[in-house]
């Protein structure tokens, strides 16, 4: 629900947020009575207000004087901006959210109006821990500022059980490129997300181009099933290896090479040079015979020392081809959008868990199907339906 603060604090001659509240009556009082399919929100002091249905976005397309003084720092570059924006859209609660969405709105619509003029790239890099990924990210990203690119590095943290926060601070393992005027770091817990990657990871991009980083860099938890994920955010995914351990295939059990555009082998200096010359070879030989996962790109195996800054310059001239192609075929705007629609559905996902999750009628009932299940009184899916029901029949009262 929208907070009365929130509500209050907009302007009286801006258009106020709106909510999709269906077609049948939602909001009652003595100076508000409407069927309308989108209606104004009411004061919550407003006597017999109903305000329960599900906060799926609405919202005017005037942004308020806050959130319009904060989109236009955002487009100025300002890091101070971007972090408070990015907090927002991580932020659970509803009036947070509510500004963050309409933060989104406008972004968006700007973007329509007038498209960015330097063409942005999402890369993901992902790795067992202990390969090296925060080393090779900073040591890959200081190339780049002297590329003359800006680039933004959301590094997902893993989250602590308890806290919900970050436990590692990615941002003090990258000191020398958080530190740099056109770079922006940014460690996000993940909260438990499927695969490590943050919820809100899609939008901190789009902010972060917004802001004018060129080139986003998505760091992700560990290697895993879930850990996929990533790939379905950004424009190519990385895979770094390290050059030994006995772990050189892993990745090939769980799938995660077939997602891979470019696979680096890190480490490669000193004596270890040799044993990443092997993994090189054994990951080369093994693509051969997996698909690809575009027909218009061929995996590529490079070896780096994010050490010694040696090989950096030939991964970014393979992420640059890789770029170009994709580019030129117009795969890059198809994927995004494709990848837009996956992530929609996720979030109706996660949202629907988070009402279940927030309603007290729906978590007494839970509690009970719990016990159910455990003494194998109901199956898992009968418990599921069932909570499904509860749910629906609530929203269904709530809107007569």
């Amino acid at each position: 629900m929208l907070s009365r603060r929130l509500w209050h604090s907009m302007p009286v001659n801006a258009s106020r947020p709106l909510i999709y509240q269906g077609t049948k009556r939602v909001i009652a009082s003595n100076n508000i009575s409407t069927t309308d399919r989108f209606s104004p929100l009411a004061p919550a002091y407003a006597q017999n207000t109903i305000i329960q249905a599900p906060l799926i976005a609405a919202y005017s397309t005037v942004a308020s004087s806050k959130t319009l003084t904060l989109s236009e720092q955002l487009a100025q570059g300002s890091r101070y901006a971007l972090a408070k924006s990015i907090t927002l859209v991580e932020s659970s609660r509803s009036d947070h959210r509510a500004e963050a969405q309409q933060l989104l709105s406008y972004i968006l619509k700007k973007q329509r109006d007038q498209p960015l003029t330097k063409p942005t790239f999402r890369i993901g890099l992902s790795g067992s821990p202990g390969v090296g990924k925060s080393t090779f990210i900073e040591a890959f990203g200081m190339y780049l500022l002297e590329q003359g690119h800006k680039v933004a590095v959301l590094a997902v943290d893993p989250s602590s059980s308890r806290t919900g926060g970050s436990i590692l601070g990615d941002k003090t393992r990258m000191t020398e490129l958080s530190r740099a005027d056109d770079a922006y770091v940014r460690p996000s817990p993940s909260r438990g997300t499927l695969g490590g990657v943050a919820r809100n990871t899609n939008e901190a991009i789009l902010l972060c181009e917004a802001a004018g980083y060129d080139v986003t860099l998505v760091e992700t938890v560990g290697v895993g099933q879930s850990e996929t994920m990533v790939a379905e955010m950004v424009d190519m995914f990385v895979l770094l290896v390290g050059p030994g351990g006995g772990d050189e295939l892993q990745g090939l059990k769980k799938g995660i090479v077939e997602l891979s555009d470019l696979v680096i082998v890190n480490k490669a200096d000193g004596k270890l040079a040799d044993a990443a010359r092997a993994v090189s070879m054994d990951y080369t030989s093994a693509i051969k015979f997996l698909q690809p996962p575009s027909p218009l790109w061929k995996t590529k195996v490079l070896r780096v020392s994010s050490r010694e800054n040696t090989g950096i310059d030939k991964a970014w001239e393979a992420m640059k081809s890789y770029f170009d192609t994709m580019t030129s075929a117009n795969k890059l705007t198809e994927k995004r959008g494709a990848q837009r629609k996956v992530w929609m559905w996720r979030q109706i996902t996660s949202e629907l868990v988070d009402r279940l999750n927030s309603d007290d009628k729906v978590k007494q009932h839970v509690a009970e199907l719990e016990s159910k299940v455990f003494d194998g009184k109901m199956t898992s899916g009968q418990a599921a339906d069932s909570v499904v029901d509860v749910f629906l029949n609530k929203v269904k009262e709530d809107r007569i």
